[in-house]
């Protein structure tokens, strides 16, 4: 099953849930009102995955008969971020060895760590897929970072690896975008707050979340970037160095996670900083950016544009 939160572009003002049906997009609450059930769990996404395998059983029954008044085009409505607001979003670096690699040749690496690190990301700098995102003024070093994502799906607390996947519902596609030269002034000062990655747009994500019934193998993912149809960077999941039964392991033992909260697993190799024609390809205006996943197949796909003016 594969779950959004979107708009209608006819209708800004309501947040909807939906799940994709043949090529179209179904509207779960408006979907449960036709068939006369009004108390509907799918007012937020954070609501429905909170009713864990409950909620998820409710919206497939709304999927095997789905109402043609509640079916969408998908270019009648605007995507915004799965959960566009997660209670915690914590992005794992350093977890990639291709990635490493081209760290150590420049300035933003300095020792492997020896467990999972992280940083928050903020709900403010989310952007939906095929969302404009603007490259801010004066930064010229803009840089692509395609990573998978977990979404949280039941209460964790002290979780240990065997269990870990329990608390999974499903995976989606963040492009943790980033201001390289901020970067690597924060890497320098020792931050942790990484303003580099957190201006607004800077994390668009979706479109939507696969969940885990639908994921084969979540360490055999092949995550791709295109840049105007030009491929930059192909590399498997399995590449990762903390899986995810470390990741949970590590940060659930003293931050408990819940439903709706999410895990991004770091930068694969083949971002444009590692390379010796770099500069060549920062993302600039008009670029169009396409992020994604080769099975089971999902693409995020992100217009840079100028900063608009004052």
């Amino acid at each position: 099953m594969k779950l959004a939160t979107f708009v209608m572009k006819s209708d800004r003002t309501r947040l909807r849930v939906g799940a994709l049906s043949g090529g179209k997009m179904l509207d779960l609450a408006q979907s449960a009102h036709h068939s006369g059930d009004d108390a509907t769990p799918a007012r937020s996404m954070k609501s429905l995955l909170a009713l864990g395998e409950r909620g998820l059983d409710w919206a497939r029954g709304m999927l095997a008969r789905p109402l043609d008044q509640a079916l969408h085009a998908l270019d009648t409505l605007e995507f915004l971020p799965p959960v566009p607001d997660a209670d915690k979003f914590l992005c794992v670096g350093k977890n990639y060895r291709t990635h490493l690699e081209e760290l150590k040749r420049t300035d933003l690496i300095k020792e492997i760590p020896g467990e999972p690190t992280g940083f928050v990301k903020l709900n403010s700098c989310l952007a939906g897929h095929d969302a404009d995102v603007e490259r801010p003024a004066g930064v010229v070093h803009f840089d692509y970072e395609p990573e998978l994502v977990f979404v949280i799906g039941k209460p964790a607390h002290r979780v240990k690896k065997a269990r870990s996947f329990d608390h999974v519902v499903g995976i989606t596609i963040l492009n943790d975008l980033t201001c390289r030269d901020t970067q690597k002034r924060e890497v320098a000062s020792g931050s942790r707050f990484w303003t580099a990655k957190n201006a607004p747009g800077f994390g668009p994500l979706g479109p939507w979340i696969i969940t885990m019934d639908e994921v084969r193998d979540p360490y055999d993912i092949w995550v791709t970037c295109h840049v105007n149809g030009e491929l930059r960077m192909r590399v498997n999941t399995s590449d990762q160095i903390w899986k995810l039964p470390d990741i949970i392991e590590h940060f659930s033992r003293l931050v408990p996670l819940e439903p709706g909260d999410m895990f991004s697993t770091g930068a694969p190799g083949g971002v444009a900083v590692g390379k010796p024609n770099a500069d060549e390809l920062f993302l600039k205006p008009g670029d169009v950016v396409e992020c994604g996943f080769e099975d089971p197949r999902m693409t995020l796909r992100t217009r840079i544009v100028a900063p608009r003016q004052p």
